[in-house]
This record gives structure tokens, C-alpha cells and sequence, in this order.
């Protein structure tokens, strides 16, 4: 049965007509059968006497027909009957066989074409909508099922589109907000001490030493200010960016995270280990992706751990996955937030963070076609995992 329902459309069709063909012969062939015998016996009526001598003497192998009977003859009903029996034996297999194809046609259509077309058509009206949230569940291998199918995917494309044109949408609303602080607020300290120094030093009121703490704290809210706008043209070329997949070996790239950990440690006078948990030697990556990635979540993960990080390296399938967590307090904020641009869960990290490292690092991950995902470790702290898709 499941073999019959997966057959293809022109294979089907022609099964439906050959089945409907050989039940209308048969049909047919009882029908005539039929009148030809109820005629038979009308005329019997009507026949003289020869013709029951000739069917009491008759030999094997011959049969005596009754020949048809004048109208007179006949009563009418008879004559009814028989003129409906030479309808039927002329015209029974014409049109049993066209009723036969319209039923063949008719259940070819609810069996193969009804349920696929009002899928199809559902969900038409329900993209037109701009309602995404459904799904196209028929489960026929055939031409229309691969139609379908291909339908349920463009769906999901569409669907994963706008959740990335929300996203943008809401990257650039932060942006903006994050553009407004990040200005403003050195500019209001710089006006500040502008302000200040207006002031009081044509009364010299002010000494050597204050005025030269007030230009050191101005020059460093300029130099806040450059590396925002650094931070902003970087934030532009991550679209931009082409990944170079090259074969890169476990051992290397493990080692290459090992270093960087080993020089943010000197930093931070935290610890960080590196470990292996996949038989895969060699991955299809763009390394210096991979590496960038692994630096940003080691410098979030060592700034908030209480003394140790770890990193794991582990793959599945076609994807390599960095595992990096921390002993510290653990997210207490949702994973969309967590990875948005300029997020800060602690203000004082504005001094010196604009909150791009999980955002970008996000970025690169679905670039490489894989993702980031957040959590908190059972026993306490964060964990981040970072999937990379392999390349060819």
C-alpha cells in the first residue's frame, strides 16, 4: 500500500485507468450477458411451436436462438423490455467504460491531488499573511510530495529571513542607543572639564597638577571615543568578511586557544585549560574565525570566572563545537540579550568593553553556519557553546 501511495503521478493515472477499464469490461460483459438471456426469455413468449421441437431434438453443440418477435406481437411491456436489452447489449461497454474513467479521474484527484493542492493552497494564503507558524505535513513521496516539500523548506527560509531581519532591525535599534551613550557620555565629560578649565583659570584658581589631571582624564575620553569608532568600522567588515576554509588539525587548533588563554591568564591571574573530546583529527574551517570566536568568549568567560575556565573541543556530525565555561556566578540574562551589540552586564564595563564580543561572535558563528547557544552549569557558572558547520 505505502509503495502504491508513493508511486508518481503518471504512473498512478495509469494505474487508476487500467483497474477502472478491466472492472468496466467485466461489468459490461455481466451487464450484456444479462439483457442478451431477459431478451431471450421474452421472446421465448412469442416463439411458435418449431422452435420447442427444435429445442427438445436439438444436438450437441448447437443452440437454438428464438428470432425477435414482430412489435404486434409483443404486449408492450415486453417490447420495452426488449428494446432496453438492445440498448444495453449496444451500448453498455461505452458507457460503463466512461463511467469508469470519471470515477478513476474523480478518486485519482481525492487520492493524489486534493490533499496536496489544499495544503499548498493553505499555506499561500497564510505566507501572503505573513503567518509563518505552520508546517506542510504531507508525507507523500511523489511529485506533488517533493513539491511540498520543497514548499515547507522555502517556508522555513522565509521564516528564518525574518527572524534575521528582527534581529537586524533590533541590532540596529541597540546600535543607535549604544551610538547616543558611547558619544555622549565622553562628549559630556569633555564638555565638562572644558567648562572647568574656562573658569577657573583665568582666575587661577586652579593649580599645575589639577589642570594637567583634568587634559590626561580629556585625553582619555578621546581615546574612548576612537575606539568606539574603530569598534564601529570593524562592526561593518563582519558582514563583509569571506570565510577561507583550510584543514586544520585538533591538536594545532587546541593549541592555538592554549596561548591565547595563557596570555589573557597573565592578565586576569586565572587559570584556563584546553581539552580534546573528539576522535576527528583534521576539520574543514576558517581557522582565524574559529580563533577569534574562541578569544572573545575566553576574555568574557576569565573576566567573570572566580578562578578557573575551561574549553572543550568536541564535534558531531559536520560540525566542530568550542564548549567554554567558567566557575563564576553564571548568565542571569535571556541568550537574545546576551549576544546583542554593546550589551554590558555590568556598567563599569563601559570604561573599558563596548559588549561586542559575544555579538560578534554570534555573527561569525552563523556565518560559519552554525550557532551560539548560552546556559549555566548545574553546580554554578556559564557555559557557551559555539558550533562551527565544517566546510568541504
Amino acid at each position: 500500500m505505502e509503495k502504491i501511495r508513493n508511486l508518481s503521478l503518471k504512473s498512478s493515472i495509469v494505474l487508476y485507468m487500467a483497474v477502472s477499464l478491466l472492472f468496466s469490461f467485466l461489468l459490461s460483459a455481466v451487464i450484456v450477458r444479462t439483457a442478451t438471456y431477459t431478451q431471450q426469455q421474452v421472446w421465448q413468449k412469442y416463439a411458435d411451436d418449431g422452435y420447442y421441437e427444435a429445442a427438445e431434438n436439438r444436438e450437441e453443440g448447437y443452440e437454438v436462438i428464438v428470432s425477435r418477435p414482430n412489435q404486434s406481437q409483443m404486449s408492450e411491456m415486453d417490447w420495452h423490455i426488449s428494446e432496453l436489452c438492445d440498448f444495453l447489449e449496444t451500448y453498455t461497454v461505452l458507457i460503463v467504460s466512461i463511467a469508469g474513467s470519471f470515477i478513476a479521474v474523480g478518486l485519482f484527484y481525492r487520492n493524489k491531488i486534493k490533499v496536496p493542492i489544499e495544503e499548498l493552497n493553505k499555506a499561500s494564503r497564510m505566507i501572503a499573511e505573513n503567518e509563518l507558524e505552520f508546517q506542510i505535513t504531507y508525507e507523500n513521496r511523489d511529485e506533488l510530495g517533493r513539491l511540498c516539500r520543497e514548499f515547507e523548506k522555502m517556508r522555513g527560509q522565509l521564516e528564518e529571513n525574518n527572524r534575521t531581519l528582527w534581529r537586524m532591525v533590533e541590532d540596529e535599534r541597540a546600535l543607535r542607543a549604544a551610538i547616543a551613550h558611547d558619544i555622549r557620555s565622553p562628549l559630556s565629560v569633555l564638555s565638562g572639564y572644558q567648562e572647568t578649565l574656562l573658569e577657573f583659570i583665568p582666575e587661577e584658581t586652579l593649580d599645575k597638577e589639577q589642570i594637567i589631571d583634568m587634559l590626561k582624564a580629556g585625553r582619555d575620553q578621546i581615546g574612548r571615543m576612537n575606539r568606539f569608532i574603530e569598534t564601529m568600522r570593524n562592526m561593518t567588515r563582519l558582514e563583509d568578511r569571506e570565510l577561507e576554509y583550510t584543514d586544520v588539525d585538533v591538536e594545532v587548533l587546541a593549541g592555538r586557544i592554549q596561548e591565547a588563554a595563557d596570555i589573557i591568564c597573565c592578565k586576569t591571574g586565572k587559570q584556563c585549560t584546553v581539552r580534546i573530546q573528539t576522535g576527528t583529527k583534521v576539520f574543514g574551517i576558517d581557522s582565524e574565525v574559529v580563533l577569534e570566536v574562541a578569544e572573545n568568549l575566553l576574555s568574557n568567560a576569565l573576566r567573570y570566572a572566580k578562578e578557573k575556565t575551561e574549553v572543550i573541543l568536541t564535534s558531531a556530525g559536520q560540525e566542530l563545537t568550542i564548549t567554554v565555561q567558567d566557575d563564576g556566578q553564571g548568565f542571569t540574562e535571556d541568550p537574545d540579550t546576551l549576544t546583542k551589540a554593546f550589551y554590558h552586564s555590568n556598567p563599569q564595563d563601559d570604561l573599558k568593553h563596548f559588549g561586542m564580543g559575544m555579538y560578534i561572535s554570534r555573527i561569525y558563528c552563523e556565518k560559519h553556519g552554525g550557532r551560539l547557544l548560552t546556559g549555566n552549569l548545574a553546580q554554578g557558572g556559564a557555559v557557551v557553546q559555539a558550533a562551527f558547520k565544517l566546510g568541504k
